[in-house]
């Protein structure tokens, strides 16, 4: 049965069970029509996480790309307010040289926060 087909977590229960009875990961692997890539990271999470680690997980980012502070956010705009000409690289180096305490954001960040209020 392929392994879509059935409950994912009571699949994986079964296959970490074929493997903790002693079979072999690739004849296993074969028989549930997986990966051995996919195989071993099922066994390393049970044996991380126990029954916890045969669960979907989430597919959501852990971070989002150019997602900034608030702060950091409306001094941008603020620069961007102040001198209208600018683009996000001279932005950026007022940013560094006024917040030397913030961890700069990427070109790209600053140019990403600027689209989305409609500076670009």
């Amino acid at each position: 049965m392929p392994w879509n087909e059935c409950k994912p977590m009571d699949e994986r229960l079964r296959f970490i069970a074929r493997l903790l009875e002693g079979e072999k990961m690739a004849p296993v692997c074969r028989e549930f029509g997986i990966s051995r890539v996919t195989g071993y990271k099922i066994f390393e999470r049970y044996k991380e996480c126990g029954l916890d680690g045969l669960h979907d997980r989430s597919k959501a980012p852990y971070r989002q790309a150019n997602k900034l502070p608030f702060q950091v956010e409306r001094a941008i705009l603020g620069i961007k307010k102040e001198f209208p000409s600018w683009g996000a690289p001279k932005i950026r180096d007022k940013l560094i040289r006024e917040y030397p305490m913030i961890p700069p954001p990427a070109v790209s960040t600053v140019h990403a926060a600027l689209d989305r209020n409609g500076l670009v």
